[in-house]
């Protein structure tokens, strides 16, 4: 450190020399900085050296000022940590290409001196762990070395300065366009009944900045406060927040969330830069900035007390250095522009997920018989399925006919009202996610409301799948009896029933895996669901279909009416019981095309060619085969279920930063449940309660917002 130092010239521009000072403040390992605490060791060395030796102070007190005076500052202050206008997948292929080919830097501009300076990607880290005392002592040596006397002023405070006043104009300006945007219109339609607040915000600060130049010319003694320009900017962020409410009624868009994301960056750095270059001192803080938590970092015995604006500027260039490192990450792009859309998938399959909760004995009986109506639907889609395998088509003509046989079979069960049992969990999931958030008040959640609609789930899923496969069974054996009746031969020959019972054995072949595959389909029809029904939502669809003149004439205006209304209101079940059909007869056919093991298992179609197997086999089959098969159906169904109703759940409550804590209260409460009243555990009340169970503060689960 000390040869660097010597190393050093004052009116020096190379930044070599700084990136070798920086590298010996670097620790060379990350686990050191974080058990021994090395990062804040060598910055006070650093800091003694300075101290023991002025002349070297002062040189790079000027080096350093070099630097500065001959980079431009603007881009670093407006750019780094902020999304630009590209949008987003134009942003995210950025993202992703200069991750393995970074952009060429121009020594011109001082946010690229950064990635020559700050190229490690664990920089912020460190940074943030040395204390802001140690820093400030740092910083206070330099600035306050005792230059030569033949030593010219240097010019760095007035660069940056100007810098960040420039930088104010920019993000201004970008506030103004984004907040003009077609799509921000669509979404709050009352911002064109009065004055938008995007542009009095910048007439409000060009004229802020006219008066600050007339404060640097000497021509008043102190420009204006903004206070104008900060309503302004609250009323900008107020805009934001109601069109971010809003969206779970309207639905929303991942072009829109990143504009709100876009928007909520300028309006928060825009705060920081106004705060940081205000003199009049009655200009309070960003909202997003705080000082005290700096300040705390900053308690160091032995050290002076820092103020305000010095800690609000350490906190601005650890914001900076952490955006600058981060800058070509593909996380934290993803993370802040689809938490909004996923929240709104998730809350529209969440309203879903009501109506598969039975909460009486005759919810559940209506139930059975929705669900026996699927099985009955099923049982004619497994026999069309072994139908069409005997036309020996080609691969993808195969999966194609398949994926029909499935998607038409499923909107079918969907238009009748119908239920298939495992499409269940990735609905009722939400609905749990959404009633935890709902009942969050910061202290903790009730079990036993949790518990009781624990409860409700449970036995109406059992009630759906009973329901399913009792149907599925009889009405697959009926068809393949009857197909032997007036045909004299078996649709299956004992090569294909030994294959489908193949299928379903959990022993000697991957029926689970497949099964589990499957329950991962079960899962993203769920996410499709929500995501048209939000995109129903957002689109305006039912008017979009209302508008449409042909069909007009074709169905007349009341019949376009109530189509137009059932298709904004089933867009999302309609898709995705499509795009499921689509998923499983693609799966196997692409497994094969790769060489992969690929293929589903579910258990309704299980059950139906175990049926059909049997009658093909003439019923020559040992009990224990039997019993293996049957077996494999129960286990293939209870692999579907809990793959996608954990799938569902975990999406839906990272979609709301909900996680658990002391979850073996649950389970307890429900064992309670059980143990008091098994018959209405597993049958449900015959009536509805007529009091909501009361909250019992000895049980909690406790749940924690990790926004």
């Amino acid at each position: 450190m000390l040869a660097i130092l010597e190393r050093i010239h004052p009116d020096s521009d190379r930044i070599d020399l700084l990136v070798d000072l920086v590298d010996c403040l670097r620790p060379r390992h990350r686990w050191v900085w974080q058990k021994e605490d090395d990062p804040a060791r060598q910055v006070r060395t650093l800091t003694q050296l300075l101290k023991g030796n002025p002349s070297q102070a002062w040189a790079l007190r000027r080096y350093l000022t070099t630097l500065l005076e001959q980079r431009r500052h603007t881009s670093l202050y407006s750019d780094i940590g902020i999304l630009s206008n590209d949008g987003f997948v134009t942003e995210l292929k950025r993202r992703i290409s200069y991750r393995f080919l970074p952009p060429a830097f121009n020594d011109l501009y001082l946010s690229d001196a950064l990635n020559q300076v700050l190229y490690d990607e664990d920089d912020h880290a460190w940074i943030r762990a040395v204390p802001n005392s140690d820093w400030m002592v740092l910083f206070d040596v330099i600035a306050n070395a005792p230059p030569p006397q033949d030593a010219a002023p240097d010019r760095a405070r007035y660069v940056t300065l100007m810098g960040l006043l420039d930088a104010i104009r920019t993000l201004s300006c970008r506030i103004c366009a984004l907040g003009l945007e077609p799509r921000l219109v669509h979404s709050y339609g009352e911002i064109e009944e009065f004055d938008s607040p995007f542009l009095m915000q910048n007439i409000e600060v060009n004229h802020y900045l006219d008066e600050y130049a007339r404060y640097l010319d000497g021509k008043i003694a102190q420009p204006e406060p903004a206070r104008h320009l900060l309503v302004m900017l609250d009323q900008c962020e107020a805009v934001v927040l109601r069109i971010r409410r809003s969206a779970l009624a309207s639905g929303t868009s991942v072009a829109l969330t990143y504009l709100l994301v876009a928007l909520h960056q300028s309006i928060d750095r825009l705060h920081k830069l106004l705060y940081l270059v205000d003199v009049s001192g009655e200009l309070p803080s960003a909202p997003t900035v705080d000082l005290q938590e700096v300040a705390n970092r900053s308690a160091n015995p032995g050290s002076p007390a820092a103020s305000a604006r010095r800690l609000a500027a350490i906190a601005l260039a650890e914001e900076l250095i952490e955006a600058h490192n981060t800058k070509y990450q593909v996380r934290g792009l993803l993370r802040d522009n689809v938490d909004l859309l996923a929240r709104n998938v998730t809350e529209n399959a969440s309203r879903t997920g009501e109506h598969y909760i039975a909460e009486t004995r005759r919810d559940l009986r209506h139930m059975l018989v929705a669900a026996s109506g699927a099985g009955f639907i099923v049982g004619f889609m497994a026999m069309f399925k072994i139908m069409l395998g005997y036309l020996r088509t080609a691969p993808l003509v195969e999966a194609f006919l398949f994926s029909m046989n499935y998607s038409l079979g499923f909107i079918l069960i969907y238009v009748l009202h119908f239920t298939v049992a495992t499409k269940q969990p990735a609905m009722t999931a939400q609905h749990i996610a959404a009633s935890l958030h709902k009942a969050d008040n910061g202290r903790g959640l009730d079990v036993d409301s949790l518990a009781d609609l624990v409860t409700k789930v449970f036995r109406t899923q059992i009630v759906a799948v009973l329901g399913n496969v009792l149907l599925a069974f009889p009405v697959a054996w009926a068809i393949a009896v009857g197909y032997k009746a007036i045909n004299g031969n078996h649709i299956v020959d004992p090569a294909k029933a030994h294959h489908l019972l193949a299928d379903v054995d959990p022993l000697h072949s991957l029926a689970l895996f497949y099964a589990g595959i499957a329950g991962i389909w079960l899962f993203v029809a769920g996410l499709i669901s929500g995501y048209y029904d939000n995109k129903a939502l957002y689109t305006r669809m039912g008017q979009r279909v209302r508008q449409l003149r042909r069909l007009r004439r074709l169905l007349g205006e009341e019949r376009l009416g109530r189509f137009a209304d059932y298709i904004e209101d089933n867009l999302g079940g309609l898709m995705g019981n499509f795009f499921f059909g689509i998923m499983l007869g693609m799966t196997g056919t692409v497994g094969y095309l790769l060489g992969l093991p690929l293929d589903i298992r579910h258990v309704t179609f299980s059950t139906a060619n175990l049926a059909t197997a049997l009658v093909g086999l003439d019923y020559a089959l040992p009990l224990e085969d039997v019993a293996i098969a049957g077996a494999g159906v129960l286990l293939i169904g209870a692999v579907n279920l809990l793959v996608s109703f954990g799938l569902a759940l975990w999406v839906a409550m990272r979609a709301r930063k909900i996680r658990f804590k002391r979850g073996i209260l649950l389970v307890q409460a429900l064992g309670r449940r059980m143990l008091a009243s098994p018959i209405d555990f597993f049958l449900g009340p015959k009536t509805r309660p007529p009091t909501p169970v009361q909250d019992d503060p000895s049980s909690e689960l406790i749940v924690k917002d990790t926004k």
